[in-house]
């Protein structure tokens, strides 16, 4: 239970930072300001160094990770696409960042609570995404 545990919250994880990674990489030509673009930029590279610590991991226990619903790949990429058509705005960059973060945090705290038997250390890199995708909320908070 704790091997099943453990590779399911670390797939839910991958797939998760997949989406978020690709979600700022696909409005960072839309920003104007300097100090947003950087916030993103690093956030951007924490994802991507936890996507690396998951994949030793995941290499471990010999699953090739997830990829990110395609469903709501796409329909994340209408909202943002529509939004950005109608206000290119740092400010509608720093509202689609936020949502999409808080639905992050709200899917990684349910997988975390429904692989309870997961390892310590699957535990702790999902607690450190979630803390990521807050932090970014708070970061975006000046941008609003």
């Amino acid at each position: 239970m704790i091997e099943q545990d453990t590779v399911r919250l670390l797939r839910e994880c991958d797939a998760g930072i997949k989406m978020g990674a690709a979600s700022i990489e696909e409005v960072l030509d839309d920003v104007e300001s300097d100090k947003l673009e950087q916030l993103l930029t690093d956030c951007k590279d924490e994802h991507e160094k936890l996507k690396d610590e998951i994949q030793i991991y995941l290499d471990k226990y010999q699953d090739e990770g997830k990829n990110p619903n395609p469903m709501a790949k796409g329909m994340s990429w209408i909202k943002t696409n529509a939004m950005l058509a109608m206000d290119r705005s740092d400010a509608t960059v720093a509202d689609l960042m936020t949502d999409g973060c808080n639905m992050g945090v709200k899917s990684l705290s349910k997988y975390l609570n429904q692989y309870a038997a997961a390892d310590e250390s699957s535990k702790d890199i999902t607690k450190r995404l979630i803390n990521i995708e807050e932090q970014l909320v708070k970061d975006m908070r000046g941008f609003l």
